[in-house]
């Protein structure tokens, strides 16, 4: 069943990055905000998620559907798809090409069974499932061998509501006296697909949603990394990733440079 749902997965994720990376052609103008004043939703988002809802149903009609713009569906099959029609929304709005769609099934439990990110602007297709590995265009993906922790390119993000940056900013800040370097790219799909592409060694991250993970987490658990979903500092949910054999230094870090709860 994971390779079907992987196979639709990459079809509907591939076809909304081509209707959002067609609409950015014209200007995009934010519609709405959520969470803050910069936490913001264009109209493409939510073309985009009624695009993917639509093709999902046509493909599998028997399953749910969550995605980040309100889109709900109960599932009768024991699987729902959770998407995010544009991660990295602020990106896709000043045109930095660092904003993708990401695409997962998940079961009852909300385990990821598969799932696919592509980046827009590049067309580049990330994919998983549960057992079977994870792929770039095609080409199989491995994490990087684990180096010392000064020797560790960290990937992170900032949540949108204030309170929590206010954590976020003093502990990066302890953060990068302790790796080698730090970046903030703006997609957290993204910069889990890396972690499972070797192309950075660590990310950790407060205030992630499920949409947010559920495909680039498979990506990069199957790649060889480890994951895990822990309590911040912030009150929210932070997401803690690195190569499975160096992860437990790295949540070390993570902890003692005041990340989490």
């Amino acid at each position: 069943m994971e390779g079907e749902l992987r196979r639709v997965a990459e079809l509907v994720a591939t076809e909304a990055a081509e209707l959002v990376r067609e609409r950015r052609r014209s200007a995009v103008e934010v519609e709405t905000t959520k969470s803050s004043p910069v936490d913001v939703v264009t109209e493409v988002d939510r073309e985009s998620e009624a695009f993917l809802r639509r093709r999902l149903a046509e493909l599998r009609p028997e399953d749910g559907f969550f995605g980040e713009e309100g889109g709900r569906g109960s599932s009768s099959s024991g699987v729902t798809w959770v998407v995010d029609p544009i991660d990295g929304t602020v990106n896709f709005l000043y045109d930095i090409p660092q904003y993708a769609v990401s695409v997962a099934a998940v079961d009852d439990e909300g385990r990821s069974l598969a799932g696919a990110v592509v980046d827009v602007a590049s067309g580049t297709r990330y994919s998983a499932a549960l057992g079977a590995g994870a792929t770039c265009d095609g080409r199989p993906l491995r994490v990087r061998a684990t180096v010392p922790m000064g020797q560790r390119l960290a990937l992170t993000g900032f949540q949108y509501q204030e309170r929590v940056r206010a954590v976020q900013g003093p502990a990066v800040s302890r953060l990068l006296t302790r790796v080698r370097d730090i970046r903030r790219l703006g997609s957290a799909a993204l910069d889990l697909c890396a972690i499972g592409a070797g192309r950075a060694d660590a990310y950790v991250e407060e205030g992630l949603n499920l949409w947010d993970r559920a495909a680039g987490g498979l990506v990069a658990t199957e790649a060889g990394a480890r994951i895990d979903v822990l309590p911040g500092a912030g009150g929210m949910e932070c997401v803690v990733c690195a190569p499975a054999d160096g992860y437990d230094e790295w949540l070390d870090v993570v902890r003692e440079c005041g990340f989490l709860g």
